[in-house]
């Protein structure tokens, strides 16, 4: 038996989320059982642990996207009991049961080996939304956009991906922007290297279809009208990373920034990535991410029992950066 977070729904429909015991013959199938040492909090946790969104597709569910901890025994070659590994995305947490428990199988294609030099602990405070910000970073520099080129505004910037982003960016050399609708975080975005704070109201209200050119490339994690005011106002040839929706899903734009400014706008799915991609994101992030901005970034550690308290909260926006769960705390 081991402890996790199980998330139900009643007969009325209603999603109820609670610690329970759950017995090893209710893993899920999978070539590799991994005992976890951390999960970590994310949006789409939170949205399957409160139920505000329709996220969970099996019943019951263990949430939590991101994973990290120790093989315990393997049915594959690529992996031997003692093996550190990590794993993002692949639908756990919505169609295979996730991170938020004491132990979990996957099936072995979808892992990760921890990269040196990345604690399991640090894994998680980079997590999904850094491994995001990372793919985001890797668009940007796959099609043209290098330091000379201009700034970068990167937009929910007091978020996970968009902390991790700014982090990443500054230290490639980029000059960065970040958009946020928390005034109080501007020491903070500053200390990850953002050389401008912009108040989100600016570019979250419908806009011209055209602005005047500014960015050389965005990180968008908000959608909707944030991102068609990015675009508008992207540079000639600029490109513009797409990969959140904290405003909405709807994008009320022209094609102006395109068929005018030649704009590219690159959409970056993380939960799919090909492994190939991943390896390389991964990798990546153990080179080039400042690991004592990522301390700044990673606020929290907390057990089982707080984050279904603090699910709500991180759809609220009241949550800086990342959390890091202690499935064992």
């Amino acid at each position: 038996m081991f402890k996790g977070i199980l998330v139900e729904k009643g007969d009325d429909k209603a999603y109820t989320a609670s610690i329970q015991d759950i017995d090893e013959s209710q893993l899920p199938e999978g070539e590799v059982t991994v005992k976890v040492q951390y999960s970590t909090l994310n949006y789409k946790d939170a949205l399957a642990i409160t139920g505000a969104g329709p996220v969970v597709r099996s019943f019951p569910m263990v949430p939590g996207i991101d994973v990290v901890g120790v093989v315990e025994t393997s049915e594959s070659e690529r992996f031997k009991a003692g093996d550190t590994v990590l794993l993002n995305g692949w639908g756990v947490g919505e169609v295979h049961w996730g991170g938020m428990a004491q132990k979990a199988r996957f099936p072995a294609k979808w892992l990760v080996p921890l990269p040196e030099g990345i604690t399991p602990e640090q894994s998680m405070a980079i997590g999904t939304a850094g491994y995001t910000a990372m793919l985001c970073v890797m668009a940007l520099e796959k099609h043209g956009v290098t330091p000379d080129k201009g700034e970068i505004i990167v937009t929910g910037a007091a978020g996970g991906v968009g902390s991790v982003a700014i982090a990443l960016l500054s230290k490639l050399g980029y000059q960065v922007a970040g958009s946020t609708g928390r005034p109080e975080e501007e020491d903070y975005l500053k200390k990850l290297g953002c050389n401008e704070i912009i108040d989100r109201n600016t570019l979250s209200e419908k806009g011209r279809p055209l602005a005047r050119e500014r960015w050389a490339g965005a990180v968008d994690t908000v959608g909707s009208h944030t991102l068609a005011n990015v675009c508008a106002a992207t540079k000639y040839r600029g490109v513009v990373t797409a990969c959140g929706l904290a405003q909405g899903m709807d994008f009320p734009a022209t094609v102006a920034p395109f068929i005018l400014r030649g704009v590219s706008l690159v959409g970056i799915d993380s939960v799919y990535c090909p492994m190939e991609e991943r390896l390389e994101a991964w990798n990546r992030l153990a080179k080039d991410l400042d690991f004592d901005k990522l301390n700044l970034i990673s606020s929290k550690v907390v057990g089982l029992s707080e984050t279904i308290e603090l699910a709500k909260k991180q759809l609220e926006g009241q949550i800086r950066g990342r959390v890091i769960v202690d499935v064992n705390k």
